[in-house]
């Protein structure tokens, strides 16, 4: 997978998440279609999981196709909660009132 995850690619999912609006979030299917990469929804969960090492970015602002929040990351609904993201239960945001329409 080292290929695959080029610099340049790193930077242009990033550059994407940097952009999401303060109280929205964008799904990972998102963020590969505005790349140009509508299959590959997995490879930015994989750079998410990684961005802590390049920077600071709003990471908390991306969830998965259901709205669900990263498992094991308890900060991410209190970081989006403090944004006024509306829940929809315990671990999922409510896509319909938050998803970034861009």
């Amino acid at each position: 997978m080292g290929k695959i995850l080029s610099e340049d690619l790193i930077c242009e999912i990033l550059s994407v998440v940097e952009e999401i609006p303060e109280g929205n979030v964008a799904t990972y299917g998102q963020i590969a279609r505005l790349i140009g990469r509508d299959k590959n929804s997995r490879l930015v969960g994989k750079v998410m999981s990684m961005a802590e090492y390049y920077g600071k970015y709003p990471c908390h602002r991306v969830v998965n196709h259901e709205g669900r929040l990263v498992p094991g990351w308890r900060e991410q609904k209190h970081l989006l909660e403090s944004e006024g993201i509306v829940m929809k239960n315990e671990n999922h945001v409510d896509l319909k009132k938050c998803q970034w329409d861009c």
